[in-house]
């Protein structure tokens, strides 16, 4: 018989996310019934088609029934016929049938298996034309071409289904990649030519000569055999029990094609031995290895492909000697001619190879490199500084200390808005040429983003790094020239040292971070880092610490205050105040954590993690109760131009309106930059988002200011309100505040309502809206829902009025 099994490499199974171990087989849990589940595609299909479990059973089934007719059978061409074409072929449709369902639960290596399938019928249909037309002993081969035609394209198949098989799991291929599968497969050509298949093409006089397509199926199994092990070498593919299986399948059908081409030549091959079994094994194997394939994830493209290592180039240097070996040996024309130009063809794609990766460890050096810089400035990037810091604090001692400066430029940000972020970048392309030649030889300067940049001293005392520091500050204070226009920039400089204070690489960082933001709040230029015997200063730097981590978690939230209408006590909004679930120190209220924001320069990110808290609430409401939230905004928000798109965006991330938000601004942030504030307020009112000026009566005051800010409402400050009852002044500025407020427009919003006397004295006065521990106290999001669902406060009664 003439079986041409065919056998894929299959996926390997699923493991749980996290995990990666190579010594331990883990599988997905079957489906109870015939559903196919696909993790790729998300949807689960069912079907009434039979399982692949009973598909490998028939599969057994049609081996042990052929298996009855190997060595005595009934005699005569009808029995034979039965067992070689019907009985033998038998396996092969279930284990077809079985690949097809591999196709449809894997879609990615649904191709790859249904030519598998076919390929099988195939080998099936050639093997049933060949005994049906064989020699009545049933040794003979068939004088059919269409048998060997069908053999031939059945192997062919397999080339496809493993490059099928190949491309699921490898993302994208290299050159490289490409070029050591050539080399393998001409190597493992030229050897199987050489020693496996030559000896039949010249046989001893007497013997019969072998079919040619006899002669390239063992070779073809050999390449197949090998290419499998390319992959997994090369790839490093992990061969779990299913890959194993594979290369059970292409080991018995070798060992049947090879045991086949010598019986051939030694005249001694006859239907039903034991060689018929080898190969149905081969299909059973194909059936187990199409059973126990599970759907695997995507390929990692960042992985696959990168490595350079010995195993990388084991397989290719194997095959070049290998071909050295047949060209030497050969050299006198003991090998057939072929096997020698498949061997030189070898040794000239294992040259290409060399250069080819010769270019790759080059390209590879080059993208090493640009890890390393800055695209912008072309300086050391973060990671290089780290790096560097690293090396250097191995070696630095107390007595002779490292030292690290970390440079922030002041006004950074008002030449972007004003002329661009192009003149920006330009100015930013300049402070390398300006300071690295004030650097000795060994320290470094770096860029670690934005306006920020770092000097690494790899030997400096703290007054060595000082003066260094005051002398780079010096040459930044001078003009840059940006677009005809000669900039003054200024720039705060923190000073730390290591190992003391500072031991690690990261506490280096965070000390020379928390002197710089000192210099930046003092406006001396230079600060140096020294540690607060009381520990105060680490107190700060850890709780500054706590926070960077706390708004990467999940440890902040807000406390909700309402807000009552004085005319007819219904709820009109609700504040969201923050709140820190620390760890260790339990919940802390604004004033412990919004200092260490503000010094950590941290109050952007702050808001924007507010903000989205605060939304995210509302929207649990909002359905059914229209009560926006406000939340307040930080200097660095106001004067940020690109707020009105940002809040939008978190407004249409929680699928709420505009009117459900209120941001409220404080008043002496207003004043620092009133223009920039009346274009971001004008905008958002443009947008529909009310804005608010808090703590009004404590700042400034301005009541030009106040003409031309585009706010809907003034929310008075609790000191001012505190005695109001008492007090004729008092009572006279809130009612005052009250009558200016309704002149321009606005709402007036008291805050630090204490007791029904003040609501009641507030009433009077013409007050809106009211605020404070009269109300509610702030609470949790869950108190407020059921407190706004069953309101228990007299102020709140509906149809009361408190001006009554």
């Amino acid at each position: 018989m003439l079986p041409r099994p065919a056998s894929p490499a299959l996926p390997p199974p699923l493991t749980p996310p996290g995990r990666n171990r190579p010594d331990e087989l883990q599988f997905l849990p079957r489906p109870a019934d015939d559903t196919r589940v696909s993790r790729e595609e998300g949807t689960t299909v069912r079907g009434r088609a039979p399982s692949s479990g009973v598909l490998v059973a028939l599969t057994l089934l049609g081996v042990a029934l052929f298996a009855t007719g190997v060595g005595p059978r009934p005699a005569g061409l009808t029995w034979d016929r039965v067992y070689d074409v019907l009985l033998y072929n038998l396996a092969y449709f279930p284990a077809a049938v079985a690949c097809c369902h591999a196709a449809a639960r894997l879609p990615r290596e649904k191709l790859a298996w249904r030519v598998l399938a076919a390929s099988l019928v195939l080998n099936a249909v050639a093997n049933g034309l060949r005994s049906w037309t064989a020699g009545p002993d049933g040794g003979g081969t068939s004088p059919l071409l269409v048998v060997d035609v069908l053999s031939l394209l059945a192997y062919v198949m397999l080339y496809v289904v493993m490059v099928g098989l190949i491309r699921a799991r490898v993302p994208r291929f290299h050159p490289s990649m490409w070029l050591d599968g050539l080399i393998g497969a001409l190597g493992t050509m030229a050897v199987g030519l050489a020693f496996l298949i030559g000896p039949y093409l010249d046989p001893a006089p007497g013997r019969e000569a072998v079919p040619l397509v006899q002669l390239v199926l063992p070779g073809t199994d050999v390449l197949l055999f090998a290419l499998l092990g390319a992959v997994g070498s090369i790839l490093g593919v992990r061969l779990d029990r299913t890959l194993l299986l594979v290369m059970g399948a292409l080991a018995a059908i070798l060992v049947g094609d090879v045991v086949l081409t010598a019986r051939t030549v030694q005249g001694t091959y006859v239907d039903g031995t034991w060689l018929e079994l080898v190969w149905l094994a081969g299909i059973v194997f194909v059936a187990f290895a199409a059973h126990s394939a599970r759907p695997r994830p995507a390929p990692d493209p960042s992985v696959t492909g990168t490595r350079l290592g010995g195993r990388l180039l084991a397989l290719p240097l194997v095959c070049v000697m290998a071909s050295i070996a047949v060209l030497t040996i050969g050299w006198d024309g003991h090998l057939p001619h072929a096997s020698a130009w498949l061997a030189i063809a070898c040794v000239l794609t294992a040259v290409t190879r060399t250069g080819v990766t010769f270019r790759e460890v080059r390209a590879f050096s080059e993208v090493k490199a640009q890890a390393l810089t800055d695209e912008l400035t072309g300086l050391p990037n973060r990671r290089a500084l780290l790096k560097a810091a690293d090396r250097v604090l191995r070696t630095a001692t107390a007595r002779e200390p490292a030292a690290l400066l970390l440079l922030d430029l002041d006004g950074f940000k008002e030449v972007n808005d004003s002329l661009g972020h192009t003149a920006g970048d330009h100015l930013l392309h300049q402070i390398g040429p300006r300071l690295l030649p004030a650097l000795a030889p060994g320290e470094l300067l770096a860029r670690l983003g934005g306006d920020e940049f770092a000097v690494l001293l790899p030997s400096a005392t703290l007054d060595q790094a000082q003066e260094r520091a005051e002398r780079l500050r010096s040459l930044l204070l001078l003009p840059f020239p940006v677009e005809d226009i000669r900039l003054h920039v200024g720039v705060s400089i923190g000073v730390a040292t290591a190992p003391v204070p500072a031991a690690s690489v990261q506490e280096l960082l965070r000390c020379a971070d928390v002197a710089m933001y000192a210099a930046k709040g003092a406006g001396e230029g230079v600060h140096v880092y020294v540690p607060d015997p009381h520990g105060g200063s680490g107190d700060r730097l850890r709780t500054m610490e706590e926070l960077r981590t706390a708004l990467a978690g999940d440890e902040l939230l807000v406390h909700l205050q309402p807000q009552v209408g004085f005319a007819d006590g219904r709820v009109v909004g609700v504040e969201a105040l923050v709140r820190w679930q620390h760890p260790v120190r339990g919940l802390l209220s604004p004033a412990e954590l919004l200092p260490a924001a503000e010094q950590a320069g941290l109050l952007r990110q702050l808001t924007d993690t507010v903000l989205d808290l605060a939304l995210s609430a509302t929207a649990l409401w909002w359905s059914t109760d229209q009560v926006p939230v406000s939340v307040n905004l930080s200097a660095a928000n106001v004067n940020d131009v690109d707020l009105p798109d940002k809040v939008l965006a978190a407004l249409a991330r929680h699928g709420l309106p505009a009117e459900a938000l209120v941001l409220e601004l404080v008043e002496d942030t207003l004043m620092a930059d009133p223009e920039r504030g009346r274009q971001v307020l004008a905008e958002l009112r443009r947008r529909g988002v009310r804005t608010s000026i808090d703590d009004y009566g404590t700042g400034y005051s301005s009541l030009a200011y106040l003409r031309h800010l585009p706010a809907d409402e003034l929310k008075l400050d609790r000191s001012l309100t505190a005695d109001v009852t008492s007090d004729p002044r008092a009572a006279a500025i809130v009612r005052h505040t009250v009558s200016l407020a309704h002149d321009l427009g606005l709402r007036l919003v008291v805050e630090g309502v204490e007791d029904a006397a003040s609501c009641a004295a507030l009433a009077r006065l013409g007050c809106d809206i009211a605020q404070g521990y009269a109300i509610s106290r702030p609470m949790p999001v869950g108190d407020f829902l059921r407190w706004l669902d069953h309101p228990q406060h007299p102020l709140l009664d509906p149809g009361h009025s408190l001006r009554g």
